[in-house]
């Protein structure tokens, strides 16, 4: 049983009581083997009920029934509530994160915070990129939250390419200072999180010029708005962005700047610096400089797996209540989870989070090693970072968004209600597709290493992601139905496809073209091979994760985690059969093969579906769902909804007498 049994209505439905009952494993033992640990659990609820049970952090009235404004205004409200419980709690870095975009947050936060992008990206900026005397002057300020900041990059009409950013910062050498200037509309910051009402100062990226040279993109701390009165700064053009699709609670804004003066120790010197008289003094390495943007990738590999997670829950639970048609016609309507094309709808996207959530780990441990290699001025490993913190946040963020809007339309027309939860965790996770990088434009990044890595490969062996381009391209190995043979044949497909790219690359270069234009031309192939690599990496990693937690946990979760690796391998297969038949020594007659493995594991994992996601461990509060709950029962949680309508308070709405009477007496 779940850990939060206790929430359980005395009137569970009977479906989700006979689900549980067919659960061929302790759930208990694999929330813990997830958390890292019964301590762990124990922790983690802790958090919750310390958070959860306060009233003043629920909203009496939904999100959606809100104005714009009363909304950004509810979300200051909770979002100042949250820090001071936080600080009562002694929470550090690590807490604050679960809070801002972990399974906590997302149900404190329903629609985003403003202040998320000050402890995501501002904090973080000064650690990475100030010196000691930025550190001492500017941490303590915003870690107590004295001063609000955000992280001003993208503009207006500049994204990912960074290069490309227009905002400049000219030093005056007479001043001591720089001077920042917007020359054109597509120079204003444009969504930067906080931004709009929230933050006073900000981490602007801006083209720094000085002795009448460009150095190109250089981080500065800017004040926006006075400390006292909130009032912008002269100089300061500033405001919100408006309505989105999703996370309305953030406060993206816009800024623009007009001769705004700030001082020479404004710039964040760790890697790079200006001198009193104009001197500039470069960094060892320019790519330090994006190392908040590594960062915030590598979180948002948990974000993606956080907001699919919630999606698997909600739609698998709906499917074991939901009853609709006939198999056989002279039997009663059967659980939708029966349906085989539902069953493929939900499990291999439960098999997903898993096996998001081992690579997540695996990338925040890597992440700390070289961060910490930096920190010693060691750079070999990032590179090869920053390219798999590229291709995981895409195939992440593009794979979740594929499986919520998946999981949202296998709950059919309730599905779009806004009190399943669905449309507003879709609006979460595809906004990540496009922040924080582009993910064609990241895709790209992460081939631009695969082909230089092709063309020169040495040193393969201590590569982390990239040691299977050793092998032989032309070595065939016999057909067996296992994950082993899976692997082998992803990574001799994506070696393969990488050697053909690199071909094609190299004709168009004997042609005539520049290798710029090679390489665009040859983009769309880049792209479908930067996907199979992240692909076939997270198969391998969840291959040896599993076989990792198989040495500690019981024969009967062994068997279930065995499974959902098989689904997750066998899913990735039949989504590259057109490459894997192009490229390696696989046989039509393997993939029927694979397609018939797929149901056998479709139908092994259909007895402990709903076990898996209770496995996640999700309150009804962090869940937020009509059709997700617990208990099950979504046909009266759905009409207790009905009742929190504006709508419904009267029986008659002024509409009626103003409007629409007398449009229907006119047609008499």
């Amino acid at each position: 049983m779940a850990v939060h049994a206790q929430e359980i209505s005395k009137k569970t439905n009977p479906d989700l009581v006979k689900e549980r009952k067919k659960c061929t494993f302790n759930t208990l033992e694999l929330i813990h083997l997830l958390d890292g640990g019964e301590d762990k659990t124990k922790e983690r609820h802790q958090r919750e009920a310390f958070f959860l049970k306060d009233p003043e952090l629920h909203l009496e009235v939904p999100l959606e029934y809100l104005s714009h404004k009363e909304q950004y205004e509810e979300s200051v409200r909770i979002t100042c509530k949250i820090f001071q419980k936080l600080q009562e709690f002694h929470g550090g870095l690590e807490h604050i994160r679960e809070i801002l975009g972990g399974q906590l947050g997302s149900a404190l936060l329903k629609d985003g915070t403003p202040l998320g992008v000050h402890y995501v990206m501002f904090i973080p900026t000064l650690i990475g990129q100030g010196d000691t005397q930025q550190q001492a002057e500017w941490l303590m300020k915003a870690w107590t939250c004295n001063i609000i900041g955000t992280y001003a990059q993208t503009e207006l009409g500049h994204g990912t390419f960074i290069r490309g950013l227009e905002t400049t910062a000219t030093y005056d050498p007479k001043t001591e200072e720089f001077v920042l200037n917007s020359p054109t509309l597509t120079a204003y910051k444009w969504w930067p999180g906080g931004l709009g009402q929230s933050a006073n100062y900000a981490v602007v990226l801006a083209q720094l010029y000085t002795q009448d040279k460009c150095q190109g993109i250089h981080p500065f701390i800017v004040q926006l708005r006075d400390e006292e009165t909130h009032e912008p700064l002269w100089g300061i053009k500033i405001g919100e962005i408006g309505c989105k699709l999703g996370m309305n609670g953030a406060n993206n804004g816009y800024l623009g700047f007009e001769n705004v003066r700030i001082p020479r120790t404004n710039m964040l010197m760790k890697h790079s610096k200006v001198l009193p008289d104009g001197t500039y003094v470069t960094s060892s390495s320019s790519k330090l400089t994006y190392g908040t943007m590594i960062f915030v990738r590598v979180v948002l590999v948990q974000y993606a797996e956080l907001y699919l997670r919630k999606a698997t829950i909600i739609a698998t639970r709906y499917s074991a209540v939901r009853r609709q048609s006939q198999i056989n016609s002279n039997e009663p309507e059967v659980q939708i989870m029966d349906y085989v094309t539902q069953q493929n709808k939900l499990f291999p996207y439960i098999a997903t989070c898993y096996a998001f959530q081992f690579v997540a780990n695996w990338l925040w441990d890597v992440y700390n090693n070289i961060t910490n290699e930096l920190e010693s001025g060691q750079l070999d490993n990032l590179p090869e970072l920053h390219a798999i913190s590229c291709v995981l946040k895409t195939v992440s963020s593009a794979d979740a968004a594929e499986g919520v809007e998946t999981l949202r339309l296998a709950c059919g027309g309730h599905g779009y209600m806004t009190s399943s939860n669905l449309p507003r965790i879709y609006g979460f996770v595809t906004a990540m597709c496009t922040y924080e990088g582009e993910n064609t434009v990241l895709l790209l990044q992460t081939a631009r290493f695969l082909i230089k890595t092709w063309q020169n490969k040495r040193n393969l062996s201590k590569s982390q992601t990239l040691k299977y381009l050793e092998k032989s391209l032309d070595e065939h190995i016999q057909f067996e139905k296992s994950v082993n043979w899976i692997i082998y044949t992803l990574q001799q497909t994506t070696a393969r496809k990488i050697n053909l790219v690199n071909n094609h690359i190299n004709e168009r270069v004997k042609k005539g073209h520049t290798y710029e234009d090679a390489w665009n031309n040859t983009s769309i192939e880049l792209i479908a091979m930067a996907q199979l690599h992240g692909r076939t990496f997270i198969v391998e990693t969840y291959y040896n994760t599993v076989n990792n937690f198989k040495k500690q946990v019981s024969p009967e979760l062994s068997v279930v985690l065995q499974q959902l690796l098989e689904l997750y391998a066998v899913h990735t297969f039949l989504r590259s059969t057109g490459d894997i038949l192009r490229f390696s020594g696989a046989l039509k007659k393997d993939i029927e093969v694979v397609q018939l493995w797929l149901e056998e594991l479709l139908a092994s994992i259909r007895p402990n579906a709903v076990g898996l996601v209770d496995s996640f461990d999700m309150s009804d509060e962090i869940l937020s769902s009509s059709l997700g709950a617990y208990d099950g029962n979504v046909y009266e949680r759905l009409f207790a909804e009905t009742q929190k309508s504006p709508l419904n308070a009267e029986q008659v709405n002024k509409s009626f007498h103003m409007y629409l009477k007398p449009f229907m007496l006119s047609n008499l």
